[in-house]
């Protein structure tokens, strides 16, 4: 999760590296500290706190040297703090070390190293790669020391490394942690995200488990593994522009990026709808037209938000495409016995494309033979890489923590796929460019809704300062309901509960007072009239209702005190619309609370440890 950077250069790596962990924050912000290499001193400044508070430490005396490596801490081992903060150092203060990822073996080989007298000063697993690359650097050689080094640890790690009286070298290091490399004109960068490189190259190298690049002074880089095999990396152009990671005028990233989805929504469809023939196509699948008829099961495997659109994916393919789908939490596939056949297809789904519980259930299903394919964000990610095949969002770079913009590309993909295999399967021409159509226009009605943001801030001021809501929806909405509900906890720390509105009777109707609000998702579908008696219970009991309807209903201002109108699309679509709404004011009542929006407590953007 923690965001690490490097630099060897010409200019001042300093600017560079503090610009490169601003653009990291989203991925942890316990802590922070940089490290430099001049060939002279240790000059090692860290501490508890945002990179914020490590900037203005700095304005007093600038580090100087043109070799570095910076980190911002999302803290796994030990609380933050200064001492558990990164770049760690050796026991003779020779080499310097930042760390993503979890040493699993870090106690025994502690114990090891303290019997030879070595003194640890923090409480974190990381530590102990750097007192181990430092035992090892004996002859000069940083690249032989730290191969040496990580053939006795066992876990994940993204790693940068320099040595003080080295400044001529920087090395990377990845085995289960995301680490990309940026070339540019006789310099180099190093970082757990592109988006820390993207204003200086666009010039990158994705590096693989397994692989160590060492840089060098004017540009001069080689890669190996572990055992100091040659590697030839293949250098990949990245699509979008540092103009991407700029909050445009909002005062947040995650308000942008809600802003942002009728673009993002239809640049999922870009090329892929084909609207007047009913049907789309994917050719990132990877797979033929007999290969998709031959499936006979499907498996969606994510976390959270991902989870969230995967559920609907569940729906609609089991609707339109007639196939049997299960939803499985990543973090749980890989710890029972999941039941695959050669006819079985899993998808996982991933912003980042590194999310380490789903990776473990991409190999997971990967070792038992099944046909594995990505749907994620993230160019050149792990997860595009090790699928058979699979589907880009093309959503550019998402930076709030809470997820917005990717689920709605998601549920778009899955749209595009289901329209695909239910004209293969069951569906007439005549329905599937129904949907088309109608997916065609969902861009449109998106925008539409963003209109209605002043009247949902007004809705937010009536219920910011209450501690617990319940979300309620029913089919293709019961997903959207899950997901309004945990926005809301992401960002505002506030209780929220999604429940299938049914099963609110079967205990949460408990919970329901005055002191209760309930955002109910009562769309003119076919459980409409379900839903409006379900809306019923809960006022005759007193509880307050901000109702999520269709355009044009005017029963239910009957029946709630808020009513939110969105457009009326086909009911497997519904989705896209409804979940807007939820995310505006999840956001405007964080807003309100003085929550740190795009940095929520105990979150990170990609979780790239178990």
């Amino acid at each position: 999760m923690c965001g690490i950077v490097g630099y060897i250069g010409n200019q001042e790596a300093c600017p560079i590296l503090l610009a490169g962990l601003t653009a990291l924050e989203y991925r942890g912000y316990d802590s922070a500290g940089i490290a430099l290499a001049n060939g002279k001193m240790v000059q090692i400044i860290k501490d508890k706190g945002n990179v914020a508070h490590l900037k203005e430490i700095l304005k007093k005396s600038p580090p100087m040297g043109t070799t570095g490596i910076a980190h911002t801490r999302w803290a796994t081992h030990g609380e933050p703090s200064q001492v558990n903060a990164h770049p760690h150092t050796d026991f003779g203060n020779r080499v310097a070390v930042a760390h993503n990822g979890i040493i699993e073996n870090y106690s025994v080989l502690k114990e090891m190293m303290k019997s030879e007298g070595v003194r640890f000063r923090s409480e974190t697993d990381s530590e102990v790669l750097s007192q181990l690359i430092g035992r090892y650097y004996t002859d000069g050689d940083l690249a032989a020391a730290v191969r040496r080094a990580l053939l006795d640890v066992e876990g994940t790690l993204g790693i940068a490394v320099i040595a003080f009286d080295n400044p001529d070298i920087l090395i990377g290091a990845r085995k289960g942690s995301p680490l990309v490399a940026g070339i540019g004109t006789d310099e180099l960068f190093l970082a757990s995200d592109a988006s820390a490189v993207v204003s200086h190259t666009k010039n990158v190298i994705y590096l693989k488990d397994g692989n160590l690049i060492e840089m060098r002074k004017g540009g001069v880089f080689h890669t190996m593994t572990f055992d100091n095999r040659a590697v030839n990396p293949e250098i990949q152009h990245i699509e979008w522009n540092a103009d991407a990671l700029a909050k445009g005028g909002f005062n947040h990233f995650m308000l942008k990026e809600i802003f942002e989805q009728p673009e993002t929504i239809r640049n999922a469809m870009r090329g892929r709808l084909l609207a007047e023939e009913g049907t789309s196509r994917l050719d990132g699948l990877n797979l033929v037209l007999p290969e998709l008829r031959s499936i006979q099961r499907i498996i969606l495997i994510g976390c959270g938000t991902s989870w969230h659109a995967a559920l609907i994916g569940e729906y609609m393919i089991e609707e339109v495409a007639g196939l049997p789908v299960e939803v499985e939490y990543a973090s749980e596939f890989r710890y029972r016995n999941p039941i695959i056949d050669p006819h079985t297809v899993v998808f996982v789904l991933s912003q980042s494309g590194e999310t380490a519980d789903t990776l473990a259930a991409l190999r997971e299903a990967a070792n038992r033979g099944a046909t594995v394919l990505g749907i994620c964000n993230a160019v050149g990610s792990s997860i595009a890489r090790e699928t058979h095949g699979g589907v880009y969002l093309h959503a550019g770079p998402e930076i709030g923590v809470a997820s917005t913009k990717a689920f709605t590309s998601q549920v778009t993909v899955l749209a595009l796929l289901t329209l695909l295999l239910g004209r293969m399967r069951r569906i007439s021409h005549a329905d599937g460019m129904k949907i088309a159509k109608a997916l065609a226009e969902i861009p449109k009605q998106a925008a539409k809704i963003l209109k209605k943001n002043e009247e949902i801030i007004e809705i937010a001021r009536t219920y910011y300062k209450h501690n617990n809501f319940l979300y309620l929806g029913r089919s293709y909405n019961f997903p959207v309901a899950l997901e309004g509900a945990l926005k809301l906890k992401e960002i505002s720390y506030v209780h929220a509960e999604g429940y299938p509105a049914a099963e609110m009777k079967h205990g949460p109707i408990a919970l329901i007072d005055k002191n209760m609000p309930t955002v109910v998702i009562a769309l003119q579908d076919s459980v409409y009239e379900k839903v409006l008696s379900n809306i019923q219970e809960i006022k005759a009991r007193g509880g307050s209702i901000i109702a999520v309807a269709t355009e044009g209903d005017k029963q239910i201002a009957k029946h709630a005190q808020h009513v939110i109108y969105i457009p009326e699309t086909v009911d497997m679509l519904s989705p896209l619309l409804a979940v807007i709404p939820l995310q505006l004011l999840a956001y405007h009542i964080a807003a309100l609370r003085g929550c740190a929006i795009d940095q929520p407590r105990n979150l990170a953007k990609s979780v790239t440890v178990e």
